[in-house]
């Protein structure tokens, strides 16, 4: 028998798919058919997503400011489904934005552009925090694209003092001198669940600068230290133009007409007086706590998985 080759032995190179066999084996199941995609839009810019699963996608996932589209990986592998997780403009691999516009309604024009392209029914839309927003603003303008619509963890009344600013202070820090640096700071915080999963979260959300030094991919890590950092008396110049929440999320919610549900995490952003208020703005949806933090797809990804199941079930006759 010949000697292996140097090449053989050496070790491969960690990819953004290499962590999916483990995850799968945790939850007893088999990784899926999944594929990188990418769009050109109208403006130059690019969007991408991932695609699991060998037929249409029945689910179509947005994941929170920071984020990106490989959050959700836990939680498809655990739904078994074939589904579509989107990286929102400014975050994964998707283009940056000139004008720092990422509220929710500007997200979902692009993710309206690109569904009718990468499905071809109507998607249960399932959104974590910014992505929510998102999502209930492509449910109100795009209401062809989305049959259901999930929102985990965020309401339009949430108190920006409390979840958002410790999300924006969070990213008061934009590199470091190695990815662990960053993992001690994110479970400081309380984002990501046990430090095997947050190093993968950080891995996929991070890239190494040519100084060597550790540095977040996305755009809202940037604008997040540059708002934090701004002089309280600086001109309106100085710091990206929009609200990155937004100001229209009642009023999106308000014209959705699909079934919504509003899925709280119990350790989350949204408070007891933001459900009450979503309780009495959007009456006919259901609200429902899950045990976790704010990233429940993280935390609670099997039980996240199970409510959207159900969800999807209960629309899919006909389909």
């Amino acid at each position: 028998m010949p000697p292996l080759s140097s090449d053989a032995s050496a070790p491969r190179p960690i990819t953004e798919f290499s962590y999916l066999p483990g995850q799968a084996l945790a939850l007893d199941t088999q990784v899926p058919a999944v594929e990188r995609l990418s769009l050109t839009l109208p403006d130059g810019r690019s969007l991408s997503a991932l695609r699991f699963g060998d037929g249409p996608a029945e689910v179509t996932f947005l994941h929170g400011a920071g984020l990106n589209a490989h959050t959700w990986d836990t939680t498809i592998l655990a739904l078994g489904r074939p589904a579509l997780a989107v990286d929102l403009a400014g975050h994964g691999d998707s283009s940056w934005r000139d004008d720092a516009d990422y509220t929710g309604g500007t997200l979902a024009a692009d993710v309206a552009a690109v569904l009718p392209v990468w499905t071809d029914r109507p998607q249960v839309v399932v959104g974590q925090s910014l992505g929510g927003l998102t999502a209930a603003a492509l449910a109100a303008h795009s209401p062809e694209l989305v049959r259901s619509l999930v929102i985990v963890d965020i309401t339009p009344g949430v108190d920006q003092s409390t979840g958002p600013a410790a999300l924006r202070e969070f990213y008061r820090v934009v590199d470091a001198a190695d990815r662990d640096e960053l993992v001690d700071r994110a479970m400081s915080f309380g984002f990501g669940g046990t430090r095997v999963d947050t190093l993968r979260g950080v891995f996929l959300n991070t890239r190494v600068r040519p100084d060597g030094r550790v540095e977040w991919k996305h755009h809202f890590a940037h604008i997040a230290a540059t708002l934090l950092d701004a002089p309280a008396d600086a001109p309106a110049s100085a710091a990206p133009p929009r609200s990155i929440l937004g100001e229209t999320g009642w009023t999106d919610l308000a014209a959705v007409t699909c079934p919504i549900t509003m899925i709280r995490a119990t350790h989350g952003f949204v408070s007891d007086e933001a459900e009450r208020e979503f309780a009495a703005r959007v009456p006919a949806a259901t609200v429902r706590r899950m045990e976790g933090s704010h990233n429940l797809q993280e935390t609670s990804p099997v039980e996240l998985a199970d409510a959207i199941r159900t969800i999807a079930d209960a629309g899919s006759a006909g389909l």
